[in-house]
């Protein structure tokens, strides 16, 4: 008869589910614990960029991101030690970003004036979507993820579409307005374009004769249209898409996105759950 404890999972494998994972109550505690101190670490980096708050309160932000920088660098290594290929999570976006967003502050001891290496500690910021595969949020983020990806060939055309319109209204305007006018170039006029096309209006290129203000008047009516295109098409992509909840994540080619109630990866068919 085997003893309880042989069922029991390894303390690797426990580890593993509470850092890759959010369907148990330590991986929803870390994720929470997380983003606390991702958003902490971005505060302490802009309050360290005003030069009055950083010369009162200088020596407390960098005992303060000292701390959260030692927090990573143990997550960095639990992340490292809980997988079958380690090399899969080093190489891969996130742990290039955890990387990145981590060292900064050690090379702060060995070069004097490394300030400018700070702002890679905003790179830390990036690692708010790994958080939202907390179940609350994974419904709503993988739907709009999914639908973003179902309409890239339709965004795709639809940008190339906006492309060509502005080339021509700027070939037009450039005809119609001139050099005198400040459409010194076509490329110069396609800029004009897009900006009016975008509702942006910066004023510094306008067009004067009564032919070319209808023409932009026409392109500024346009914009309004063309900006509520894209909005329908990922909105309707999102009413279509069917999600999974699932936040379990493979151990050994780290593939997550699991039909819900999986037991093997589909990627590589390892047991999900040990």
């Amino acid at each position: 008869m085997k003893s309880t404890t042989e069922n029991k999972p390894s303390l690797k494998h426990r580890l593993h589910e509470i850092i890759y994972e959010a369907d148990t109550s330590g991986g929803k505690l870390f994720d929470v614990i997380l983003l606390i101190a991702i958003l902490a670490s971005i505060l302490f980096v802009m309050l360290e960029s005003v030069q009055s708050i950083d010369e009162a309160y200088g020596s407390y932000l960098d005992i303060a991101e000292w701390v959260i920088t030692i927090l990573f660098s143990l997550e960095y290594i639990l992340r490292i030690i809980t997988v079958k290929k380690p090399w899969k999570y080093i190489f891969s976006f996130y742990g290039i970003i955890d990387l990145l967003s981590t060292i900064p502050k050690y090379v702060s001891l060995i070069l004097i004036d490394s300030h400018n290496l700070a702002v890679l500690r905003a790179l830390r910021l990036l690692r708010i979507f790994r958080i939202l595969k907390i179940t609350r949020y994974i419904g709503a983020s993988n739907r709009l993820l999914l639908a973003l990806r179902s309409s890239r060939a339709k965004i795709a055309v639809f940008l190339l579409f906006v492309l060509i319109l502005c080339i021509i209204l700027g070939t037009i305007m450039y005809m119609i307005e001139g050099a005198e006018n400040g459409f010194t170039s076509i490329p110069r006029s396609v800029y004009w374009a897009i900006v009016t096309l975008t509702t942006v209006g910066y004023g510094d290129i306008a067009p004067v004769t009564a032919l070319g203000q209808l023409i932009a008047s026409a392109i500024m009516i346009l914009g309004y249209a063309i900006i509520a295109i894209p909005t329908g098409i990922v909105g309707s992509e999102m009413m279509n898409t069917k999600i999974h909840t699932n936040t379990q994540s493979c151990p050994n080619c780290m593939r997550d996105s699991h039909q819900d109630g999986a037991i093997f990866c589909y990627h590589c068919g390892d047991k999900l759950n040990e």
